[in-house]
């Protein structure tokens, strides 16, 4: 196999419990040479789909049962293949794997061993939907390719540098230490991925800016980052904590629960299901397409009206925290697929805000582009940006870079 020193290609892996989301990206110049998905694995109606070097001009969909992972792999392999693009190409110079949950043990990319495996697999209980996926994915990827650097990537890594302060959690010591609690956060390499190129588009070093992201898609997310530094985030042990998002509840009093179990007969299975599946924009209006929100709105729909309100005001709130908690804010930065694409909600968010410096220009804030922008007034005290994420990418730069440096491996103590 040609070394990393001349091999630039990585192929990166997002495994899901019924799917696989994958992007072959040449690092030499981030270009993505091809990439696709599988999914329903398991169901006699999965299907693959598969976009080319050529673009979607050129992409190709197929169905049939995909019965597991293994076969699922499988169909990339030769889907990549018919590229000229296999995973036997000496240009592939690793595989770099999403890992939603590293724990305090992972606090960057590491190279995938046995006794890495392991510690991931420890980790299941604070990740029971996702860990065991990509666990799956890894081990799929090893058997076909077990001569080549594989690498995770975990979505809490970019978190673990908050201090414990904003860690912890109030709660008594001991029980707290016995079984892990504390707040990890995720979207780790969105929030990596787009502090650093808010940084870029102020012309300044991340060390030299701090910077409010937003990461609003169906999960959303919000962190503070100072000097390049994630500080605090708002998702905590699990991806509920914080914002409002398109299914999940984010903030409530705990004794929520309490009162479900007490007054209703819920199961805790039944409250998990009621927080993450039935709350957020879809339990508030039957919603969580926000295009779809704000469509009802201009129609006069009450609901849709009170649960874009609640939405922003919780934003609002978390803008107004981690402007506190840093003291002097560079940038609030938008960003996934409300933050990049809902005007409405850039402009609600905001407003109301300008005594902190903070507003959007709304002939700027009205432009739909693809590319990293400004949306505030000129000359404002804190710039408001529009900076689409990449999380492939992410994955894919901090896969190559360790693997052509020759490390990895554990980072800090459990």
């Amino acid at each position: 196999m040609t070394g990393p020193a001349t091999a630039t290609r990585v192929l990166v892996l997002n495994s899901g419990s019924s799917s696989v989301k994958y992007r072959l990206l040449d690092m030499a110049d981030g270009t993505r040479l091809a990439a696709g998905l599988v999914e329903r694995i398991g169901e006699e109606t999965s299907r693959v789909s598969h976009t080319p070097p050529a673009g979607e001009a050129g992409r190709r969909e197929r169905g049939g049962p995909v019965p597991d992972h293994a076969a699922a792999l499988k169909a990339v392999a030769e889907e990549l293949a018919r590229d000229g693009l296999g995973l036997d190409s000496p240009g592939l110079a690793a595989i770099g794997h999403r890992v939603v949950h590293g724990g305090m043990r992972f606090s960057a990319p590491t190279v995938i061993t046995d006794e890495v495996l392991g510690e991931i697999e420890r980790l299941v209980p604070l990740a029971p939907l996702h860990n065991p996926a990509n666990l799956t994915g890894i081990r799929t990827a090893r058997a076909l390719r077990p001569d080549l650097p594989q690498v995770a990537v975990f979505d809490t890594a970019f978190h673990t540098t908050m201090p414990e302060y904003a860690a912890r959690y109030a709660i008594d010591v001991e029980t707290a230490d016995a079984h892990r609690i504390r707040r990890y956060g995720f979207h780790g390499t969105s929030h990596a991925f787009v502090s650093r190129r808010a940084a870029a588009l102020l012309g300044r070093a991340p060390e030299q800016v701090n910077v409010i992201v937003l990461h609003l898609g169906n999960g959303a997310s919000a962190s503070a980052v100072r000097g390049g530094r994630c500080v605090d985030t708002s998702m905590g042990l699990t991806p509920l904590e914080g914002l409002v998002m398109g299914t999940r509840s984010g903030d409530v009093d705990p004794a929520v629960t309490f009162h479900l179990r007490r007054v209703a007969g819920m199961s805790v299975d039944d409250v998990d299901v009621l927080l993450n599946k039935r709350s957020g924009l879809v339990g508030l209006c039957g919603d969580n397409d926000m295009r779809e929100i704000r469509r009802r709105i201009e129609d006069g729909d009450e609901p849709a009206r009170l649960a874009f309100e609640i939405y922003v005001h919780r934003l609002k709130k978390y803008i107004g925290a981690y402007y506190a908690v840093l003291g002097r804010v560079d940038a609030v930065v938008f960003t996934a697929g409300v933050g990049e694409n809902s005007a409405q909600v850039r402009e609600a968010a905001v407003a109301g805000l300008e005594g902190l410096g903070i507003a959007v220009d709304a002939d700027l804030n009205a432009v739909r582009s693809d590319v990293p922008r400004l949306i505030s007034p000129g000359r404002a005290r804190v710039a408001v940006a529009v900076v689409p994420t990449d999380e492939e990418l992410e994955i894919a730069g901090q896969t190559f870079a360790l693997v052509a440096a020759g490390r990895g491996g554990v980072d800090r103590g459990a």
